[in-house]
C-alpha cells in the first residue's frame, strides 16, 4: 500500500502502510540498530515520528488529495518499545481545515508503548517551485 505521495524520510525509515481508509491508519515499523537509544530500545524520536505519520495518514485517509501539516502533538510514553512496532491512528473529529487525531504504538506482543494526540491542518498540495522549493518551505518576513 502507498501513502499517495513520496515522503523521503518515511521511505528512509522503512515504514509500511497497511491500513489507510475511513479515518483509520496502521503503519508497521521494523526498527534497526540505528533507531535505538542507549538502552537498546527504539528511540522516543522514532516512536514520535511513527505516531506523527500514523495520525497524519488517518487524517488524510478520508481525502487523499489533501495534504496535512502538524500543528501540535502530545505524546505519552508508557513502556519501552521493543521489536517490530505497529502504529494505529484514528481521526477523531474533522472540520473544513483541521483534523483532530490520536495514535498508539504497539509492540510485537500487542502492548501499548506510546500514545499521542495530534492536530493537523489540511492543505492543498501545491506544485514545487522553480528552484525545487515547495511554497510551504518558504519563510515570510512580513
Amino acid at each position: 500500500m502507498d501513502f499517495g505521495v513520496d515522503i523521503p524520510f518515511v521511505r528512509h525509515l522503512g515504514f509500511e502502510l497497511v491500513l489507510f481508509e475511513g479515518g483509520r491508519s496502521e503503519i508497521h515499523f521494523a526498527p534497526k540498530a540505528e533507531h535505538t537509544n542507549s538502552f537498546s530500545v527504539t528511540h522516543g524520536g522514532a516512536c514520535m515520528t511513527l505516531l506523527d505519520v500514523t495520525m497524519a495518514a488517518a487524517a488524510r485517509s478520508i481525502d487523499r488529495a489533501m495534504g496535512v501539516v502538524t500543528i501540535e502533538m502530545k505524546t505519552t510514553f508508557m513502556q519501552p518499545a521493543r521489536g517490530k512496532l505497529a502504529g494505529r491512528g484514528r481521526l477523531m473529529h474533522r472540520t473544513a481545515t483541521m483534523a483532530f487525531t490520536e495514535g498508539t504504538v504497539y509492540d510485537n506482543e500487542g502492548r501499548a508503548c506510546a500514545h499521542a494526540t495530534g492536530t493537523f491542518k489540511y492543505v492543498k498540495r501545491l506544485p514545487v517551485g522553480a528552484k525545487g522549493v515547495h511554497p510551504l518551505n518558504t519563510i515570510s518576513t512580513d
